[in-house]
């Protein structure tokens, strides 16, 4: 084998070793990636969940039993959170989930530890004006449910945020 050829050979397992190096590294990105992608996708599920459970029940405490015909009659807004002696599951209205916060364990395989999320709860009145939802320190007949996801392992980068406007309807 001459010079031009053992210099070529070099070249060529460079060009393999840099080849070799950059089908790694996107591989491991890739693996990040999913592995994110299955956390946020979890959270997103936990949240929604969070959002669902919220909206089974009743818009306020004053409306539990009786009919309600003027926002006025509604929990002051200072007041939102779950009455005396309520606590978690048996929570009766939607504002006792404001501040809310609670673990969730998810094993996602069968030999690794569960991922652990916490999930936190804000109940808020807001008036809604072109289209956009304000926060106001009164009561309306529109409560906004904002629900955050993170990791408590910090494997995800993210907090998922999920809200959804709950309003009480009144029929004559």
């Amino acid at each position: 084998m001459n010079t031009g050829q053992s210099l070529i050979t070099i070249l060529a397992m460079l060009l393999l070793s840099i080849l070799i190096l950059r089908v790694n590294n996107v591989y491991l990105n890739t693996g990040s990636a999913l592995s994110y992608s299955k956390l946020e996708i979890i959270a997103t599920s936990l949240a929604s969940s969070r959002l669902d459970e919220i909206c089974t029940k009743a818009y306020d405490e004053n409306s539990v039993s009786a009919a309600i015909n003027d926002s006025s009659k509604f929990t002051s807004p200072s007041k939102l959170g779950p009455e005396s002696g309520e606590v978690y599951p048996d929570f009766d209205d939607v504002d006792d989930y404001n501040k809310f916060s609670i673990n969730d364990s998810v094993k996602l395989l069968s030999n690794n530890p569960a991922e652990v999320f916490r999930d936190s709860c804000i109940v808020q009145y807001v008036a809604i004006s072109g289209g956009k939802d304000f926060v106001t320190n009164y009561q309306t007949w529109n409560k906004k449910i904002t629900v955050m996801v993170w990791d408590k392992n910090k494997s995800m980068p993210d907090t998922v945020t999920l809200s959804r406007i709950f309003s009480y309807w009144y029929f004559k």
